[in-house]
């Protein structure tokens, strides 16, 4: 699932600057709906991770059932959190 795909499924655009915070919310909404639903792992993470950078993911133990999945989340979680540290720091 291409980020860009997903930016325009949920919120009709790739910049998220554009979209109003109603707009913003039902989307996000929307997408806590296809996370529940959702069967495919790379899918699910897929949304699971947009869910984050929104600040709206669900916890670790409620959207993975898998330990190697939640161990993936982790990584990623880490892996932004070093990006924003970098950024703030002006590095890289």
């Amino acid at each position: 699932m291409d980020f860009d795909d997903q930016l325009r499924r949920y919120f009709a655009t790739t910049d998220l600057s554009q979209v109003p915070q109603g707009a913003l919310e039902s989307g996000i909404e929307k997408m806590q709906v296809d996370l529940g639903m959702e069967q495919d792992r790379g899918r699910r993470f897929a949304l699971w991770a947009l869910l984050t950078m929104l600040g709206a993911a669900p916890d670790l133990d409620v959207a993975f059932k898998d330990p190697a999945d939640r161990d993936s989340a982790r990584d990623f979680m880490e892996m932004m959190e070093r990006a924003q540290e970098s950024d703030e720091s002006g590095e890289g």
